[in-house]
């Protein structure tokens, strides 16, 4: 058994039923690993749960740095550039960002390690978008930044219960018009 697969596996599993219907007893069955064996690794299903957002994070973060030194896209196409990841997961009937909104909801305390996590990636998101709006020089990069991570939350949230590729397109126009709009105010166009 790789754990590396048994993340990937419970990812997927968890993007098709939610965080509410996983069990230790369904990622065995699907990982075909008996369950005792599991349980050496992952106590119950939280310590899984936790361990595979953990995991996602880190691969999510991976992208973004890889992203960050893609010098031929220019800052404003890589802000948008989640948008077609999204759009091509969406495509394949996987919905790997709304894991962290539906982890916050699942579990609400803010001292649940899991819902920590969540907020985690959260700021990692908001981070990453102000540092390319600042790059990019943005009027008011803080308030756009907060402005793109609402639009994300808002898609990310949407796919969670219609599951519709429409509304990734939707988000995606509606963040390429803020930062049109930011664009303008920043050349004195809106002044």
């Amino acid at each position: 058994m790789l754990r590396e697969q048994v993340l990937d596996q419970t990812l997927n599993l968890l993007e098709q039923r939610g965080l509410a219907t996983m069990s230790l007893e369904s990622v065995a069955d699907l990982v075909d690993v008996p369950l005792n064996e599991l349980k050496l690794f992952w106590p119950d299903a939280e310590a899984l749960l936790y361990d595979s957002l953990r995991h996602h994070g880190e691969q999510i973060e991976v992208w973004r740095r890889q992203l960050l030194l893609d010098e031929t896209l220019t800052p404003p196409q890589k802000l948008l550039a989640r948008y077609k990841v999204l759009n091509e997961q969406v495509r394949q009937s996987r919905y790997p960002g709304c894991l962290f909104i539906a982890a916050c909801s699942f579990y609400p305390d803010r001292e649940s390690p899991i819902h920590q996590l969540a907020e985690q990636q959260k700021t990692a998101s908001f981070n990453y978008t102000l540092s390319l709006l600042q790059e990019m020089g943005s009027d008011d990069p803080e308030m756009v930044a907060h402005q793109m991570e609402l639009i994300l939350e808002g898609c990310l949230s949407r796919l969670l219960v219609k599951r519709q590729l429409h509304d990734v397109e939707v988000a995606s126009r509606l963040a390429e018009d803020v930062l049109n709009v930011a664009r303008c105010r920043e050349h004195g166009a809106l002044s």
